[in-house]
């Protein structure tokens, strides 16, 4: 479990790369006459978005959830922001690699085509989504019910168990038995057992 000042440190982190997207985002542009200092503000900033991500699922390693095996109920409330940051990070690489191929040997002109104003305005707009909802995230993954036994962990446990039953009774619905007995064997053994393991786990 994160302790207090453990998670604040990390969340210091996240907010000081967050911090400095925002910048890099912001001023860029006005050192395209420089196109070493840009090409080297770029690579940093892939890298701290890179770090970000790196640092939000170490999070979700830490957490209690995990550990008890309920990956799929972390992706499905953070599924979200995962998607995003992936996203943005793509964006951000293929801007800057762009940018830079047309920028590198004619720093002095003004170059900007249509399909980089496009995935320009893109990025942008990614940007301003990833960090409201990356920052979100990693306030929501300071709650103590993520990294301890709760009521709330056992309820949801339990709708996980209850979706694997419900599952499995609709496969046996909808494939009787006579039909598994013209499946392969090695079917009919990889079936029963999930059936069993999940009845007795409800």
């Amino acid at each position: 479990m994160l302790q207090t000042s453990n998670y604040s440190l990390v969340l210091s982190l996240q907010f000081l790369l967050l911090s400095y997207d925002l910048f890099v985002n912001s001023f860029s542009e006005l050192l395209r006459k420089a196109p070493v200092v840009q090409l080297v503000l770029f690579i940093i900033q892939d890298i701290a978005i890179l770090f970000n991500i790196i640092i939000i699922f170490l999070m979700f390693f830490n957490t209690f959830v995990f550990q008890a095996g309920l990956v799929n109920l972390l992706f499905h409330k953070f599924k979200g922001t995962i998607i995003l940051t992936a996203v943005y990070f793509a964006l951000s690489i293929s801007l800057h690699v762009w940018v830079m191929n047309l920028r590198w040997k004619n720093s002095n002109s003004f170059i900007w085509t249509d399909g980089l104003q496009t995935l320009f305005v893109f990025q942008r707009v990614a940007a301003v989504l990833y960090c409201y909802f990356y920052k979100r995230t990693a306030v929501r993954l300071g709650d103590p019910r993520f990294y301890q036994d709760s009521l709330w962990l056992r309820k949801e446990f339990m709708q996980v168990r209850r979706i694997c039953l419900l599952q499995t009774s609709l496969d046996l619905l909808t494939q009787p038995w006579q039909r598994m007995r013209r499946t392969s064997p090695s079917m009919q053994l990889h079936f029963k057992p999930v059936l069993v393991l999940c009845l007795l786990d409800f």
